[in-house]
């Protein structure tokens, strides 16, 4: 080849050995078809809560742990992959890992107590688990790196846009049928995944022998640190953080577990998680960039649901339908990212994916009551692009140029990361909408007097609506209090996304401390 004698070592691999063998790439979708559900599991639910409750007769602060339950235990499965795909194989822990996951969903809907589905929604969040990094760490060990511009957008659009759709589908399920088949129509593709993953992966040999020296304290340490982090971040919001005894103690619990935790893995012969991992410069910005693209993620995923559910008064089915939108781009945009990162230099990939992000909350720092599918539309669709631009090429830059016999221990710390993002996410936004929701009902209320002239004219306008329905003037200054309390709803979600603004224009800035990576070869044919 004429190319030959300027092409750098990488490019110098005999073409055939670059190719993606089909039997191979077969088994790896299958196994992202695994991942996609393990993900949207996280999500599929948080739109029918309510019928959940429902059906189980739960309270409302029970069945919240539909959700927790299933983020908890999947919090302490992931990194512990890394371990158990290096002892087990890829093979046979994908395959546990889908079993597990799809008995525990046929569990799940047949429960019919609250107890009951907290259980197998546990048992369904920790062996799904297990399917996640071993995607992300297949992807960077078993293809080329001149492939990566095909794979990496397949594992960033499915990491993206499973918990996007989440809501969408589940109000969907919820509607068409019932709240029961959120969870078995996991099991017939479940079943085949577990099936083909058994008859095509032979991407490497199990070490049995690693399962003699496993760290159960090491586990016991991680599981008290990550458990106990997910349940304060996720409970703390609600219930005034430390003032709640269970959020107080889990902290503490939280506090000693990680010092613990640390010192083990630090002294330990195998360690549970190696963390030296993050010695690597590159790895340990992505990782850190990871963290904060899963705040808005799974951020905005809560956020958007929550204000049309509130201010607009959709239902699950007609919010899935808004948010749709964000999905649609994602997959529009997965193909023509992966094209431009054999092109760019993809650190400015990911800067640009950030601002466009910043640009989309923006956007929606002028919210009103009045925000319907049209005025969300264009922040949805740059959020899906900015997401997409973000995500994809730090999975690259993160995975793509570690030694293969480190990525299956990165790939469980470096999901961990979006994760627990995720979780800091939810409790900041939460903490910001609850304390400015306050703030603006005190400097509303201050307004709404008598001397003002509008809301005395409202006042008496509501007076005149009731006029002999009971006592128009109590029922007058109910009304007036819930239209100042929806607009100070109103007024916080604007607060939390100009926090989300700031936040990720600053976050630009990491990005300059990235090395730059080595471009990937093979000039964008994705064949």
């Amino acid at each position: 080849m004429a190319t030959a004698t300027t092409a750098s070592p990488a490019m110098m691999a005999d073409p055939a050995s670059e190719r993606i063998a089909p039997k191979r790439l077969f088994a790896f979708i299958i196994m992202v078809f695994g991942m996609f559900m393990s993900i949207l599991d996280i999500q599929i639910v948080s739109a029918s809560l309510s019928e959940i409750q429902a059906g189980l007769s739960a309270s409302s602060s029970e069945v919240s742990w539909v959700q927790t339950a299933y983020l908890i235990a999947e919090v302490i499965a992931i990194p512990l992959s890394g371990f158990l795909s290096r002892a087990f194989g890829t093979r046979l822990l994908f395959a546990i890992s889908a079993a597990g996951f799809t008995a525990s969903s046929l569990l799940c809907g047949f429960a019919t107590t609250i107890e009951e589905m907290i259980l197998w929604r546990a048992l369904q969040g920790f062996l799904g688990a297990g399917m996640i990094p071993t995607v992300f760490a297949s992807a960077y060990t078993v293809f080329p790196r001149s492939k990566f511009h095909i794979v990496g957008p397949i594992i960033g659009l499915v990491a993206t846009l499973a918990p996007t759709i989440g809501p969408t589908v589940g109000g969907y399920i919820t509607d068409l049928m019932s709240w029961n088949w959120l969870f078995f129509i996991n099991v017939v593709p479940g079943i085949g995944i577990t099936l083909g993953v058994l008859a095509l992966v032979d991407f490497d040999e199990p070490h049995f022998e690693l399962l003699d020296r496993f760290d159960w304290w090491g586990l016991l340490f991680m599981a008290g640190f990550l458990g106990t982090l997910e349940y304060v971040l996720e409970e703390g919001p609600q219930y005034e953080w430390m003032q709640d005894t269970s959020v107080a103690i889990c902290a503490w619990i939280c506090a000693i577990s990680a010092i613990a935790f640390f010192w083990r893995v630090f002294t330990a012969a195998e360690p549970i998680v190696n963390l030296r991992t993050f010695s690597n410069r590159n790895f340990a910005i992505g990782c850190v960039l990871q963290f904060c693209i899963g705040i808005g993620l799974y951020g905005l995923t809560y956020i958007y649901p929550r204000y049309l559910a509130e201010v607009r008064g959709y239902s699950a089915l007609m919010i899935g339908e808004t948010m749709f939108v964000s999905g649609i781009t994602m997959f529009l945009v997965a193909p023509l990212v992966g094209r431009l990162m054999v092109k760019l230099d993809m650190r400015y990939m990911i800067a640009f994916g950030l601002v466009v992000f910043a640009i989309g909350s923006y956007q929606m720092t002028w919210i009103t009551r009045d925000y319907d599918f049209y005025e969300l539309l264009v922040p949805q669709i740059l959020r899906g692009i900015g997401m997409m631009f973000a995500t994809v090429p730090t999975n690259n830059i993160a995975l793509g140029t570690l030694a293969p016999d480190r990525v299956k221990n990165a790939s469980g710390l470096f999901n961990l990361m979006r994760n627990l993002g995720g979780a800091v996410g939810l409790a900041v936004i939460n903490t910001v909408l609850n304390y400015r929701t306050d703030l603006h009902i005190t400097r509303l209320q201050e307004r709404v007097t008598w001397g003002n002239a509008t809301a005395t004219e409202t006042l008496t306008m509501f007076m005149q609506k009731f006029q002999g329905l009971g006592d128009s003037t109590l029922m007058a200054m109910k009304q007036l209090s819930q239209l100042v309390h929806r607009q100070a709803v109103v007024m916080s979600f604007g607060d939390a996304f100009f926090v989300l603004t700031l936040f990720y224009l600053g976050l630009t800035l990491l990005v300059t401390l990235l090395s730059k990576p080595a471009p990937l070869t093979g000039g964008g044919d994705a064949h």
